[in-house]
């Protein structure tokens, strides 16, 4: 399903291919000897998503480009089933695992590996030729590689990466608070722009 959003509508290079159930939204640029399979979801949230020469994005993957961090893969790069990525930038010959996750404003080198569920956080950039190993986290700049059970070092670091301020532009709520209400009405606010959208 191709479809225009703020005025955007995908372009596919001809030597491309896109499942039939596949969804495309707005700025999304498919390029040559591209492979997008079924069930992907490519969104373009205010910035574009670009997918570079001979790239593949497996079923069910979701990439979202956003109006701060467009997301961009480089040549040759493997999203493998059920990734998501969001507002990042894969340089070439990247492999994503099944089930990976790549958070806004991170950089992933070239033949780079992120291994089945592995993640890479918020504003994490992650050198060339790095690995993360199955399940591990990815944090910071300069990136620590860590077990997902080591949260505190975890935390240690992403705490100053600031989600809700970097994401949403929001303040981190005091102990007892949620953010959710804000977080909500804001969001839902921007994706309610795709009101208008139209299937093309």
């Amino acid at each position: 399903m191709l479809i225009t959003h703020e005025g955007c509508s995908p372009t596919i290079h001809p030597t491309a291919y896109v499942a039939p159930t596949a969804t495309l939204c707005g700025d999304v640029r498919v390029g040559a000897g591209c492979r997008v399979l079924f069930g992907a979801v490519l969104t373009a949230e205010g910035g574009p998503v670009e997918l570079g020469e001979g790239g593949i994005v497996m079923e069910n993957a979701v990439l979202r480009g956003t109006r701060r961090d467009p997301l961009i893969l480089g040549r040759q790069v493997l999203v493998g089933p059920t990734s998501y990525l969001t507002g990042c930038r894969i340089e070439d010959e990247v492999f994503l695992a099944t089930g990976s996750r790549v958070f806004n404003g991170a950089r992933i080198g070239t033949r780079s590996e992120v291994r089945i569920n592995g993640i890479v956080h918020l504003r994490t950039v992650l050198p060339a030729d790095s690995m993360v190993p199955i399940g591990w986290v990815a944090v910071g700049d300069p990136v620590r590689i860590l077990p997902p059970e080591d949260h505190d070092r975890i935390w240690a670091v992403q705490k100053n990466l600031d989600f809700p301020g970097y994401v949403f532009g929001l303040d981190r709520p005091a102990d007892g608070e949620s953010l959710m209400p804000a977080i909500s009405e804001r969001f839902g606010r921007g994706l309610g722009r795709h009101s208008n959208d139209q299937q093309i």
